[in-house]
């Protein structure tokens, strides 16, 4: 199995990047070949809503990496992702990415309506906010950022088979024990085929 995962966090050593690591160790002991990408060391350019790339099936922008990122994904049989809360939302880099990719994500059929382009792989969603527990749900913070992934992701054809939210970092800005171990515990259902 090929894996990807993308680091939507700016922090390289912090909770999202831990939890990512975390899988990515599951992923090497079952012998998958796994791709790391950090969103913040990307060069991607903004999106200029042409809407050209939907008729030609390509970005009209230079090559930058949301291209290459693209040709990891399609390569990929599973994806994670990791994101922190920003504004009930993504980061703008990792929107950014998805914007610039939509072309590779769907597709439009005849009659304008969408259909996906990875149907039948696999991801998982992993969060982190400030927010304390419960109102991270209730305030949709973390709820808000697997909202908007988890939509881009389905129109995309992945199953999400696993969403983590780590909530509370201000007070609690270490992950426990029980945490990883559901990173882990995740990982392993995405990697059984």
């Amino acid at each position: 199995m090929k894996v990807l995962i993308i680091n939507g966090s700016p922090r390289r050593n912090g909770n999202i990047a831990t939890m990512l690591l975390a899988m990515q160790k599951e992923a090497e002991q079952k012998a998958h070949a796994v791709t790391f990408v950090h969103i913040a060391d990307l060069n991607i350019r903004p999106c200029t809503g042409c809407m050209k790339c939907r008729a030609e099936g390509r970005c009209t922008l230079p090559e930058d990496d949301a291209q290459k990122t693209l040709r990891l994904l399609d390569k990929a049989d599973a994806l994670i992702i990791g994101a922190p809360c920003y504004w009930s939302n993504m980061p703008g880099q990792l929107k950014m990415l998805f914007d610039r990719i939509v072309y590779g994500l769907m597709k439009n059929n005849p009659h304008g309506f969408p259909y996906p382009l990875h149907k039948g792989k696999r991801s998982v969603i992993v969060t982190a906010c400030t927010t304390p527990f419960p109102f991270n749900i209730f305030f949709n913070q973390s709820k808000g950022t697997v909202r908007a992934i988890k939509a881009i992701l389905s129109y995309s054809g992945f199953k999400t088979i696993g969403i983590i939210q780590k909530a509370g970092t201000s007070k609690h800005p270490e992950l426990t024990a029980k945490e990883l171990s559901k990173c882990r515990k995740t990982g392993r259902r995405l990697f059984c085929t």
